[in-house]
């Protein structure tokens, strides 16, 4: 990366760059599971759920499922979230008519 090699500033902590170098996007320590699981949502028939066992996933439920909110409020899709001992559900809410 190149470095910004203007004057220095006696005052700056930190190194500054061009912002062509800066880094674009974020792809999180979830992104492939709540990708696969986005995939898996908008396959759902009405009135399905997804029966993910804790055991497949790659991190806590509650990780998961923080991380998969986050992606489905981006997205604009209405999902609820369940779990018992050994599985987490996944389902499409639908609007009422």
């Amino acid at each position: 990366m190149a470095t910004n090699s203007g004057t220095q500033n006696p005052y700056r902590r930190f190194q500054s760059i061009l912002q062509n170098d800066v880094p674009k996007g974020r792809d999180g320590k979830h992104k492939q599971i709540v990708t696969q699981l986005l995939a898996d949502i908008a396959l759902l028939e009405k009135g399905s759920a997804l029966k993910i066992p804790l055991e497949a996933l790659p991190d806590s439920k509650e990780n998961i499922r923080s991380a998969l909110n986050r992606a489905t409020r981006l997205q604009g899709l209405n999902v609820a979230t369940s779990s018992d001992s050994e599985h987490l559900y996944v389902w499409k809410i639908e609007p009422e008519a």
